[in-house]
């Protein structure tokens, strides 16, 4: 085996110089140096500002999205189903990422419109982008959340009460945003639980009364919850519940 990967890597050596000396290869590189005018130093702030937002976007899809909701419930279904690792995780996480993209899709598209367009053709400025993204993803937030979990933060703030919603600071808005939704995906969780447990609670009575007291109840109620959940097209309906849900 070592013989046959050192023929192989004589044989492509020297095709990689040949390709080397026909096809250039780009060089990248980075300098560091005084700006020489007031509009590099704003390029450079706004490159960094840019960096910074993709460091932090993770938390901004965990915060300000219907990713958590999403996520929530389908690790519900994987607990009430009696299967922990099937769906396996990464499933469970592509699945939530691309049914959040659906649910965000309008808010997207509309800060798109109203933000990115215009500051990629330099209508605005950077400032102003963010100020019209921001309108989207806050209308987004509010219709989410509670008035108890609002009212709760706006008091924990001790700051006064917001006349209007655009006045509302998103370190109050994103809190009880998120709370909100962890209220809602526990709720839309227990809804998921009772089915189960009712096919867990008979099968464990049938069991039961055979006097088959070894076999663990699992062992049976699994495949029922699996033939169930599929003969009544779960995927299908808590997907449109978990979309309608947000709309």
């Amino acid at each position: 085996m070592t013989t046959r990967l050192t023929l192989l890597a004589l044989i492509l050596l020297p095709c990689l110089a040949l390709a080397q000396e026909t096809v250039p290869i780009p060089r990248v590189s980075v300098e560091v140096g005084a700006a020489r005018n007031p509009q590099e130093v704003s390029t450079s702030l706004q490159i960094l500002a840019l960096l910074t937002l993709l460091s932090v976007a993770p938390s901004i899809l965990l915060m300000m999205t219907a990713f958590t909701r999403i996520v929530i419930v389908l690790s519900f279904l994987k607990s009430a189903l009696g299967a922990p690792n099937i769906p396996p995780t990464p499933v469970i996480i592509g699945l939530s990422l691309f049914l959040t993209f659906y649910v965000m899709a309008p808010t997207l598209d509309e800060m798109n419109r109203t933000a990115l367009q215009h500051y990629m053709q330099q209508e605005i400025t950077m400032m102003q982008a963010f100020e019209r993204a921001e309108k989207p993803i806050r209308a987004f937030m509010l219709r989410q959340t509670y008035t108890e979990d609002l009212n709760l933060f706006i008091r924990l703030s001790k700051q006064p009460p917001p006349r209007t919603a655009d006045e509302l600071p998103l370190t109050t808005l994103i809190p009880a945003f998120m709370l909100s939704e962890l209220k809602t995906a526990f709720l839309i969780g227990f809804y998921i639980y009772i089915p189960f447990l009712i096919i867990d609670l008979v099968v464990a009575s049938i069991l039961l009364s055979m006097g088959m007291m070894m076999l663990p109840p699992v062992v049976v109620s699994m495949p029922a919850k699996l033939l169930v959940f599929t003969l009544a097209n779960g995927w299908g309906v808590l997907a449109q519940a978990l979309v309608q849900g947000f709309r």
